[in-house]
């Protein structure tokens, strides 16, 4: 049922139907100002996600198989959602502040896409989005996770199912130049065609069911995972000289809802690099 007074949270929270959890990251890789970073794939708690399975075959992340951000057990089959309550957020490496933090719902991937073939590559989808079928709110996150040349930023369009069922093409995007793993290939500041974090969408769409293919129009050494998210709450750490809270019921109308055996983890935009840089963080969790 949806909590809806700061009496129904007490209450929640006085019956333990609550989660409260700690993460840490420590990137090992040299990031660039500006540019999205994948932070599943990096050390620390929770463990690091490698999007390692079979090429152009699309898997699911689930916290029950795969881990990431602890949020507590399943709620639904007792008539309750779960909310994200509060995050907080802090590092002390001056490099990478300000820091904007996207917390994502990793739905499914498509490993080791091969930037080095221009034809059509098509995807196999064996299986359905494991939340957020309709597919509505659901974003296109590219991730190297082998290193390209860093040079000649090619470009290249996803063909994927939209929230309604339609088959639909994204507009051309091009590649940053950064070579590190867990870099989101096409945020940039300063490349042509370059995107945020996720791909930009047709005109209309709000959002993705499956990927179909990926047409590289020009090719490059390197592969990328393309996953599907599902954006659940943005923070930014300002200074290094004090942690970020996000406390929902007070800063916001209201709470994000967290799926059952959701996979949780972060994505972040650094000032300079990441490069042994410890992130810290906590949150709480709350259902009724």
């Amino acid at each position: 049922m949806p909590l809806l007074n700061v009496r129904d949270i007490a209450s929640a929270e006085n019956d333990g139907a609550t989660w409260f959890t700690t993460w840490r990251k420590t990137p090992t890789q040299t990031t660039g100002s500006g540019i999205w970073f994948d932070l599943s794939m990096s050390p620390g708690n929770p463990t690091p996600n490698y999007y390692a399975a079979a090429p152009n075959i699309a898997a699911a992340l689930r916290q029950s198989t795969d881990g990431g951000l602890a949020h507590g057990g399943d709620v639904s089959q007792f008539g309750m959602r779960k909310y994200l309550k509060q995050v907080t957020a802090l590092t002390v490496t001056a490099t990478a502040v300000p820091l904007p933090m996207l917390l994502c719902d990793y739905l499914m991937y498509y490993p080791f896409v091969d930037m080095s073939v221009t034809d059509d590559q098509p995807m196999t989808n064996g299986i359905t989005l494991p939340r957020y079928a309709s597919g509505k709110g659901v974003q296109i996150m590219p991730v190297e996770v082998a290193g390209q040349s860093g040079s000649g930023n090619p470009r290249f369009m996803v063909k994927y199912t939209n929230q309604d069922g339609a088959t639909n093409w994204t507009p051309p995007v091009a590649c940053n130049t950064q070579v590190v793993n867990g870099t989101i290939i096409t945020s940039s500041t300063n490349t042509f065609l370059s995107s945020g974090p996720f791909l930009p969408l047709a005109p209309g769409d709000t959002g993705v069911r499956n990927v179909q293919s990926v047409q590289f129009l020009s090719s490059d050494v390197g592969l990328i995972a393309f996953v599907l998210v599902m954006p659940i709450e943005n923070t930014s750490i300002r200074t290094i000289d004090a942690p970020v809270e996000r406390n929902m019921p007070v800063d916001f109308a209201e709470m994000p809802s967290v799926a059952d055996d959701a996979y949780l983890n972060l994505i972040c935009c650094p000032n300079g690099t990441l490069a042994n840089a410890p992130i810290h963080g906590t949150a709480q969790f709350i259902w009724a």
